[in-house]
This record gives structure tokens, sequence and C-alpha cells, in this order.
């Protein structure tokens, strides 16, 4: 058998740059790149390897390991899972600061390959610099925190270990329903070493996603629960992205006249405008989705987790009957429902073949029509600009920004009252238009998301909204974005703290308390931060100053930050359902008892079970 000498870095690199995918029939590498930071631990390994990969295997530099991360996460989302990156840093520090990130990739179901380098297999120097010393457990490093957050996770103890762990980490990352972030450890003195490794390890190899066919009888089962439905709905979640289920559902939709509610991950699974799209749906949802969640008798929820903020704490649709059509098992079966186990286009394809002949009953379907030209009037309202020197809301900015977007461009957001204003009010135009991290929240993710989606889609402008919090947390990808040419536009929304969760506080019956920044506190001049960061940067009178900056700022070639100052008092009070948020059982004023009259009486109305 052939055999090629190399180190276990070169191996690494080797095979990754061999692994390729098909999107939209092209045949492409499966990485877009690695983006690296190097330090001990990586700079004498991997770095001389990724070097001379040159661009058979890109590397990108970022001056946050954590931000860098997002960025790829972002990249794979926007690639609806086909494609994805890898991340590599040093051991300590470099490699923790990638945990966050990780749990955004596990919680999201969304592929990263992460390479933080490790300490000595061998133990001659141990202690190193940054190694933690585990006194009973020389075996643990600082990168078992990956453990808990990856789908898969290894460490390198000898060269040839990669013989099977490479192939494992790609399985997992190219599976459907174990999708998410593989963590191979690498320690130092590993990756230096010389191995004769099969050539045949190094040939090209062509992934494609396994979409299986719905099981006979779970079909059966689930087109008999549809066709006695009075009321029925369907929930779509990312899962019809990720399948390319769009089509699907729209004639699934159309066909059979059943509204369509969209939770974060789905929503521009239908265009905004789309007869069958209801809006959101859940604590974040419009009034219309929720009205016909409330009513449904037959909820079809397809590529979901039924998260809390989805199912309204379980409390939204707690009578109806639930179907999940799912590509995994342990979401087609959550809250009791009755599972459907397939890919989300073909489980379509065969519901709408097994329910020929059928639709909802009419008065249901012109219900959802009703309801959902009622709420796009609210949105016209809400959204409209405020008097002139009123300071704006959060929906007042995203209305100026969506109505200036261009029909092909991408929203970034993530973490904070954001999420919540975009999910019920931004017109999603297709499935990558509306891209926000809300299954994990995580603040700081916005900038370096909005970074991965422009490196996946570099024709498309990327709008990012973020709000002043998560600026302060994690802004340093600007700099990497003017460095790369990759160009930004970032609307900066500045409510002098954390708004959402104020709201929240006083919501559940609490004082205002260490939310806001104090009135003494010296305001930050975010424009001129972001123009020492590389960016063009102005801060802008209100939603008419907004306005007008908009187009210049897609015309720019360069990262463009316009900042804003909203109000952080007001949110949108239409549509929405409760969220479980526990409210202190021994009330000690009279809003807190309000608060937990409120809260006993929506926690009698959720569903108990699986």
């Amino acid at each position: 058998m052939a055999s090629i000498r190399l180190t276990a870095a070169e191996t690494t690199i080797r095979f990754l740059a061999a692994q390729e995918t098909e999107v939209d029939g092209r045949r492409m590498p499966l990485f877009g790149g690695v983006f690296a930071i190097f330090g001990h631990g990586n700079v004498a390994g991997l770095g001389p390897a990724l070097r001379a990969a040159g661009k058979r295997l890109p590397t990108f530099r970022a001056h946050n390991e954590q931000a860098m991360a997002h960025a790829a996460i972002a990249y794979a989302k926007t690639h609806a899972r086909r494609r994805m990156m890898a991340c590599t840093t040093s051991i300590g520090p470099g490699a923790t600061n990638m945990v966050t990130a990780a749990a955004v990739a596990h919680v999201n179901r969304l592929p990263v390959l992460l390479l933080p380098g490790d300490i000595f297999s061998d133990r001659r120097p141990d202690p190193v610099l940054q190694q933690i010393e585990h006194f009973g457990d020389p075996t643990v490093s600082a990168n078992d925190c990956f453990r808990p957050v990856s789908r898969f996770f290894d460490r390198i103890m000898r060269p040839e270990q990669l013989l099977v762990s490479l192939p494992a980490a790609l399985r997992v990352l190219t599976d459907p329903v174990e999708c998410g972030p593989a963590t191979i450890a690498f320690p130092q003195d590993v990756q230096t070493e010389a191995f004769d490794w099969p050539a045949e390890f190094f040939r090209p190899r062509l992934h494609h996603p396994r979409a299986p066919e719905p099981d006979a009888r779970e079909l059966a089962e689930a087109a008999t629960a549809l066709r006695g439905a009075k009321r029925p709905l369907i929930i779509a979640g990312g899962g019809v992205k990720y399948a390319g289920a769009e089509q699907a559902l729209a004639q699934f939709a159309g066909a059979h006249g059943v509204p369509v509610a969209e939770t974060q991950a789905g929503k521009g699974s239908l265009a905004w405008d789309h007869p069958r799209n209801a809006g959101a749906i859940g604590v974040t949802g419009s009034a219309a989705a929720n009205e016909l969640a409330a009513k449904a008798d037959v909820v079809l929820a397809i590529g979901t987790r039924l998260q809390d903020f989805t199912s309204g704490s379980r409390a939204l649709f707690g009578q109806a009957r639930l179907v999940g059509l799912n590509v995994g098992a342990f979401d087609a079966a959550k809250h009791g429902a009755l599972p459907l186990v397939a890919d989300a286009a073909r489980g379509l394809v065969a519901l709408d073949a097994a329910l020929a002949g059928w639709s909802a009953p009419a008065a249901w379907t012109q219900k959802g029509a009703t309801a959902t030209a009622r709420w796009q009037k609210a949105v016209d309202r809400i959204t409209a600009a405020p008097k002139a020197g009123t300071l704006p809301t959060d929906a007042q900015v995203l209305g100026a920004v969506n109505r200036a977007m261009p029909k092909d461009g991408i929203v970034v957001s993530a973490a904070g009252g954001l999420p919540g204003e975009l999910h019920k009010l931004w017109r999603a135009t297709d499935a990558a238009s509306y891209h926000l991290e809300y299954g994990y929240s995580c603040m700081g993710y916005e900038i370096a998301g909005g970074l991965g989606a422009k490196l996946a889609m570099p024709q498309r402008e990327v709008v990012v909204l973020v709000g002043d919090g998560s600026y302060l947390m994690m802004n340093s990808e600007i700099a990497t974005s003017v460095a790369m040419g990759a160009k930004l536009t970032i609307v900066l929304l500045d409510n002098r703290g954390f708004g959402c969760i104020n709201r929240l506080q006083r919501g559940t019956g609490g004082a205002p308390f260490n939310n806001l920044l104090a009135e003494a506190a010296p305001p930050v001049d975010f424009a001129a931060h972001a123009a020492s960061l590389g960016a063009e940067a102005v801060a802008v009178d209100g939603i008419a100053g907004l306005e007008d900056a908009l187009p210049r700022a897609f015309r720019s070639k360069r990262t463009t930050v316009l900042v804003v100052a909203t109000d952080p008092q007001v949110s949108t009070q239409e549509g929405g359902a409760w969220w479980d948020v526990p409210v202190t059982a021994l009330p000690r004023d009279a809003a807190q008892e309000r608060a937990r009259a409120d809260y006993e009486t929506n926690r009698a109305r959720q569903r108990l079970g699986a």
C-alpha cells in the first residue's frame, strides 16, 4: 500500500482539504477555510501545515477566539450546513475562549470543527505554561471543558489515532441528526510527530447529507391525525432550511390551506408575504400566529426543537395534538408528539401525497389570512418612523433598516431585545435573509456572525443589528472585517445598558437594578471607537438620520457603523406569549404579588410530560 510520510498536523490539514460537498449541483470544498489564532500549542505544528496548504485550505486571522468560532458557525448556518469551517487555537485561554462558541453550535445544531492545542502527551515538561493541573487525574486538561458542549470529542495522543478520529468527526459534522461541534484536542508535541500515512486516507471524499424517507406506519398515523384536524397549524423550524424544504413547505401549505408559523431558526422558510405565512410564533411571536396556535387542534412541528420560546413555555398550544416531523427521533417525539422521523423535505412530499384531496376547513384558512393581514397592518404602524425629536424604539429602527434593505440582504442579530422585535416584525424575503442566533442567545455573536455570513455569501449585503451591551462585549471582528475586505453594515442601538433585561426585571415584579447605566455614567463614543478599529462610523440623529445614512452605508466598500440612540423602556407589546421566568413565592410588595398571581395562572396552562 502506498504511503506518505507527514506530520500529524500536515495530515490533518491535507485530510480536511480533501473533503468536498455539493451545493446547487456544484462540487466544492466542504471546508471554506480555517480561522487561526496562533500561540504555543499550535504555532509550530498546525501553523506551518496551514501555511503550506495555501489556497487549498485558506487561513483567516481573527482577533478573538470566541468571535472567530462564532464567525465559523455563522458561515455554516448561512450555507445551511452544506459547508463549514475549522478553528485552531493555542492551549489555555485561547482554547477555553472557544467553549462558549461550542455551546452556541451545540444548541443550534451547527457544524464547526474545533482544533484547540493541548499540553504535551509525553508529559516531559509538565506543567507547561497555561496548563491546568488536576491533582488526582493527570489526563485532564483545560480542553476537557469542551466535552459537554461537543457532539464529538477526542484527544489525539498518538499520530495514527487521526486515522479513526478525523473520519469520525466528519461523520458527526455532516450528519443531519448528530450535527454540531466536533472538538479534536491536539497536544502540541503530537502535532509535530511524523508517521507513514496510507495515501488512500487523502483521497477526495464527497459528502451528501442523509435524507431519510418516512416510515410507512408513522406516515399513515401522521396523515390520519391531520385528516381529522379542524384547526391545523404548521410550525416551521430551522430543519426546514437545513433540509432545503422551503419549496415543499410552500407546496404543502398552499395545497392544503394550512397556516404556517415560524420559529426564530425557521423564519424565512416562507417569504413574509406568502399567503399562508402567519409570522413568528411563541414568546416573540406575532398576534396572528399565536392566536392560531392557541386555537389549533393539530400542530405539525417541522424541524424544530420546540424550545420554550416556541411553545410559550409549553402553555401556548397545550391542548393541541402534536405531530413531530423531524430527522431526529429525539426532537420528533418531544412534548408527547406523534413522531414522523424523516428528512423535512421528503416527509412533506410524502405527507402531501398521503393527504391528496384533503384541505383544512376554508373558514380556518380564511381566519389565518384575516389575522395575518391584521398583523401586517400592525407591523406597518409599529415600525413607522416616530415624530421628529422623539427617541426611537428598537422596532422603529429595524423598520427603517428593513425598508432600506436590498431585497437580497441578510440581517444578523442575537440576544437581548432585538431578536424579539426582529422575530415579530422583520419581513424576511428568503431562507438566508434572516440570520438570528437565538438557541443560545449569545451576546457578542452579532458582529462575528455577520462576518461569517459575509464570508459565506459575499455578494449579498449583510446588516448587523447589535445593542450597546453586546457591542461592548465583543467588537473586535470589526477590525477583522476591515482587514479582510468583508464589508458589513452595522447598526448599533444605544439604549444605555441592558434594556431587555431591565424590562424583564420589572415585568416579574422587580425594581430596576444593575441593568441600565446611571445618568451620571459618561456616555460611550461608539462611533469614535468603531472608527478606531478601521470602520467608517457616524452617530446618526434619530430615524431621519438613519434613513439618510443607510443608502450611503450600503454603497460603501468598507465596514460602516451607524450609531443610533434608542428608548430602553419601550418594546412591542402586540403579539407575544407567556414565558416561564420564576417569580418569588414570597412577594414583598404589590408589584410582586401581581407578578406571582399571573405566574401561577400561566403555570396551570402548561403541557406536562415528555
